[in-house]
């Protein structure tokens, strides 16, 4: 695992985005900032961009060539301690990729997830035989000690959303095409199947499915993606920027300028009013289960 990419993702974001506030108010570009600290632009860009860790020590200079004030610097670097704080993905140590060290920190710490799916039933909700097939499909050559700590990983994520103390709230669309695609056979599908009607039924998760028949929408144009949003303040503020997620196959995509999300936003509410109901979702999800049980 490459060591930019430890520890925890909001902290490092929020840190990020403090210096960068920091070095514009100090007039100085990435490449005068650099050279004053002697680093290199690469790492001053992984710093504002939140993709690296940070020693206390490195926000106490970057802060005194900013001009920052006692009070702020002292915050900034104890916010740099938290930044090298571990999630409880790490426990799995090589099953964790890159690309999913940074999305786990972001869900872990996000209230509010609006998820879209084209093709797939989301991780979130995988029974174990669904998510085999997929690692097997999306990590070739891949052998049976790491399969099992990637399924163990992807189980580990689904803890969250079921607990009783504050889950998350889910709301989530997805494809008529990803309940029709019979991956690992009618067995595997129609136990997956029975598993959404059951997490569909939890109080914090709302499921919804767009039909054949709803025509074109605006997912068709889109493709899959998560929207996350994160707690709020007493006085109503977000803790954190949402953030839209994409992930491809070769790598993963993070959306965050405001113009961004709105459309996104948009989408996802163009989505969602072509989708069917959630009581009328549950059902043609039954009905799919159940002609993968008589078939």
């Amino acid at each position: 695992m490459a060591e930019d990419q430890t520890g925890s993702t909001v902290p490092r974001r929020q840190l990020g985005r403090n210096l960068k506030e920091l070095r514009n108010r100090a007039h100085l570009t990435v490449r005068a900032a650099a050279k004053k600290l002697e680093w290199s632009e690469a790492k001053m860009w992984r710093i504002e961009t939140g993709r690296t860790a940070l020693r206390s020590l490195d926000v106490q200079a970057m802060c005194l060539l900013y001009g920052a004030p006692p009070d702020l610097t002292e915050m900034l670097m104890s916010l740099a301690k938290e930044t090298k704080a571990r999630g409880w993905w790490h426990a799995f140590g090589d099953a964790v990729t890159e690309g999913f060290n940074v999305f786990a920190g972001l869900e872990e710490a996000s209230h509010n997830l609006a998820i879209y799916e084209t093709d797939l039933i989301p991780g979130q909700f995988q029974t174990e035989d669904y998510a085999r097939e997929i690692i097997r499909t999306h990590v070739r050559g891949i052998n049976e000690v790491e399969l099992d700590g990637r399924l163990r990983l992807r189980m580990g994520r689904q803890v969250r959303q079921t607990r009783a103390m504050d889950p998350p709230v889910l709301r989530v669309v997805l494809d008529e095409s990803a309940l029709r695609r019979p991956i690992g056979g009618t067995e595997v599908m129609a136990r997956q199947l029975a598993h959404l009607v059951y997490v569909a039924g939890l109080p914090n998760i709302s499921i919804r499915v767009v039909p054949f028949a709803a025509g074109m929408h605006s997912g068709m144009v889109t493709g899959p993606f998560v929207i996350l949003r994160f707690p709020v303040t007493g006085e109503g503020f977000e803790t954190e920027p949402p953030i839209v997620y994409s992930d491809g196959y070769t790598g993963s995509l993070y959306l965050d300028k405001e113009w961004e999300v709105e459309q996104y936003d948009a989408a996802f509410v163009d989505i969602w009013k072509a989708s069917l109901d959630e009581q009328a979702s549950r059902r043609l999800i039954s009905e799919v289960a159940g002609s993968y049980e008589n078939g």
